[in-house]
């Protein structure tokens, strides 16, 4: 996991559900869309986050059990980079 992931994780826990170009226009994040995109797959692979829509996601209970601390996310399935582009 990556600071950023945990951001992404504590941005979609307050708001229920974003975007990624809301996401990455927040200032706060420091990173490009397409990074922000990229994580956000990771995430979604590992079960910490859902799709919703295109490029739209929300927290899933693993998500919320991840920031509670109550799980490790060592444990999650990560997919690699290449995986991820099919």
């Amino acid at each position: 996991m990556e600071q950023l992931d945990d951001r992404i994780l504590e941005h979609l826990n307050e708001e229920s559900w974003s975007s990624v170009s809301v996401i990455a226009s927040r200032p706060e994040f420091r990173a490009s869309k397409a990074r922000i995109r990229e994580r956000c797959q990771m995430l979604a692979s590992a079960g910490l986050i859902a799709p919703i829509h295109h490029d739209m996601y929300e927290i899933t209970t693993w998500g919320m059990l991840y920031l509670e601390g109550e799980i490790d996310a060592a444990h999650q399935p990560w997919p690699s980079a290449r995986a991820l582009r099919g």
